[in-house]
């Protein structure tokens, strides 16, 4: 990569565009954006935060028109690295944009279908829809991290929401760079704005249009037919994936190669007076049995069914305590002003050279063992008694049915189940969510005998009765802990393995692959291919059909890093 003296006209125009405040250039005020949550890292010639869309188009402008890489980031809370560089080696200096600034959504419909900003949160649309009783395409899960919406849309992340499937949209005004380099601005928004880029992105912003404007059969703001799809139980496919073409659609699906102005997406009514359900088992196959009759026995499908394995609880228990404690008592608002500052500490204890690696997270660490116990006893006692869990949460008019069948159900099955108190169901699933860190904050905390962590999010077929992994024993030699969980409903499971020290995490994860493509599975599920994972031709296709430049976020899927796709030297 070329150094930052090669391009000074291009930042001090970057600079004039956003303020000298917005544009950061050096290691230290980069690091928390050029350093993924989980995966991925890099050097980028600059870091911009536009604070209008218009100054985003500008930026994007001037950084094609100079030839420069540009990577556009969000919330980056991604598992895999897709929205950072990924090491040294492009051949063009990196421009990471950041839209953290840009975070305005807009309802509109009488609030049945918002617009969204790059910008706009998922916390921030729940709690802004929770005001007229909607709620937006995902409520949990992701939304605890501090998750951007178009994040979730460019990736087809799905959540776990049973009825509403992957993120989806075919509505959309976004910035295209053609074979020629030129960036153009193409609004499938559905929303009339007029035909001068700035003066759209600026009547967009504002939010100054009218109903009259509004295209009502401009296309989908969701993935309607997810919900009798994952019915299907004895398909032989997956229900959801991210290389499913059948949920590519511009903006949706993009991974990062559209500078996506704004997405429309549908929204939905809030379900009131919900209950939830624990149920503990020894027996996988009364899990699956389970799963089979609550996807086809009754005419509405549950809310969400969310499966944790007991080695999954214990670690989220200890070394997810913090993390619990903060969103119980202070609500997930506050996780990413933490984050941020967890990333300045990490930054200046890096600087200070004599103080360990992972500092920030042995502190947290010892300080979370000064915190009360955070579970209900009822769920420790079921830790105790059972190795598979499964949280099941319906409407109130499934409630009375689901509540008899399960009854029925386990006075002959072994498992057992109770109906929580609104606290219980609040904290189990809140648990279940707290294990998604859990791996990361072991690994930092045992640097000793922990090497590094692979984390897979598998999708397996919806007929696969036999969905709980059994490892070779030249695999589990070189495992520490494994940790299972994931969205049980959908077959959907997130699979973190933490291995021992000495062995070559990478490898690892590449062993384990032939086995889940035995069993016909597919990954990643919903995190997306990022920097992780070789993605399968199809969808390199598709990325290259909207990014024929390659200008966009080379390199994902383990494609080439060069420009106009040019294959690596050997």
């Amino acid at each position: 990569m070329s150094s930052l003296q090669n391009s000074p006209e291009l930042i001090s125009t970057l600079k004039t565009i956003v303020g000298h405040a917005h544009v950061m250039t050096g290691d230290a005020s980069t690091y928390r954006f050029t350093h993924g949550f989980r995966f991925g890292a890099g050097k980028v010639l600059a870091v911009v935060q536009p604070g209008s869309l218009v100054e985003l188009w500008r930026v994007a402008k001037a950084c094609t028109d100079d030839g420069k890489i540009i990577i556009m980031q969000a919330a980056n809370t991604g598992l895999t690295g897709g929205s950072t560089p990924d090491g040294n080696d492009y051949d063009r200096d990196i421009v990471l944009i950041s839209t953290l600034r840009l975070d305005r959504s807009h309802l509109i419909g009488d609030g049945k279908q918002v617009v969204c900003l790059p910008g706009a949160t998922l916390y921030e649309l729940e709690a802004k829809l929770a005001a007229i009783g909607r709620e937006p395409h995902s409520v949990i899960g992701s939304s605890c991290i501090g998750a951007s919406v178009l994040g979730g849309v460019s990736n087809n992340s799905g959540g776990a929401l049973v009825q509403r499937g992957p993120a989806y949209t075919e509505m959309a005004i976004f910035g295209q760079v053609g074979e020629d380099g030129q960036l153009r601005l193409v609004n499938h928004l559905g929303i009339q704005l007029g035909n001068d880029p700035e003066a759209m992105l600026r009547k967009l912003e504002e939010g100054s249009f009218s109903e009259a404007d509004i295209d009502w059969n401009a296309g989908r703001g969701h993935d309607g037919n997810y919900i009798s799809h994952v019915r299907e139980i004895d398909a032989d496919t997956p229900a959801r994936f991210n290389a499913d073409p059948h949920r590519w659609h511009e903006a949706a699906g993009s991974a990062g190669k559209l500078v996506t102005f704004a997405v429309r997406l549908d929204t939905f009514p809030a379900e009131k007076n919900t209950s939830v359900f624990y149920i503990g088992t020894n027996s996988t196959d009364e899990l699956e049995d389970l799963r089979r009759h609550l996807l086809t026995g009754f005419d509405t499908l549950p809310i969400a069914g969310e499966y944790i394995h007991r080695d999954a609880f214990n670690i989220a228990e200890k070394y997810g305590k913090d993390t619990f404690a903060v969103i119980r008592y202070c609500g997930t608002k506050v996780l990413p002003t933490m984050f941020a500052l967890k990333s300045r500490f990490d930054i200046y204890a890096k600087k200070l050279g004599f103080l360990p690696e992972h500092f920030s997270d042995r502190v947290m660490q010892t300080l979370s063992t000064l915190l009360p116990q955070q579970l209900p006893q009822r769920m420790l006692n079921y830790r105790d008694r059972f190795e598979h869990h499964l949280m099941l949460k319906v409407s109130a008019e499934l409630t009375g049915p689901v509540e008899a069948y399960l009854t029925k159900f386990f006075g002959k099955a072994t498992g057992e189940f109770f109906k929580c108190t609104d606290d219980e169901g609040k904290r189990a699933f809140l648990h279940r969510f707290a294990a998604a860190g859990a791996a990361i904050r072991y690994r930092a905390v045992h640097p000793r005998e922990a090497q590094d962590i692979v984390a897979l999010d598998v999708a397996l077929r919806r007929n696969d009765r036999k969905w709980f992994e059994t490892l070779p024993k030249e695999i589990e030699d070189k495992l520490i802990v494994k940790l299972y969980y994931g969205h049980f409903l959908c077959h959907v499971m997130h699979q973190d393995y933490v291995v021992k020290k000495g062995y070559d995490a990478m490898e690892v994860e590449h062993s384990m692959l032939p086995g889940l493509d035995a069993r016909g599975a597919k990954y990643p599920a919903e995190h997306n291919v990022g920097h992780l994972y070789q993605a399968p031709q199809e969808m390199l296709d598709h990325y290259r059909s909207l990014d024929p430049c390659n200008c966009m976020n080379p390199g994902i899927g383990k494609a080439t890093k060069r420009k106009n796709w040019v294959a690596e030297s050997v």
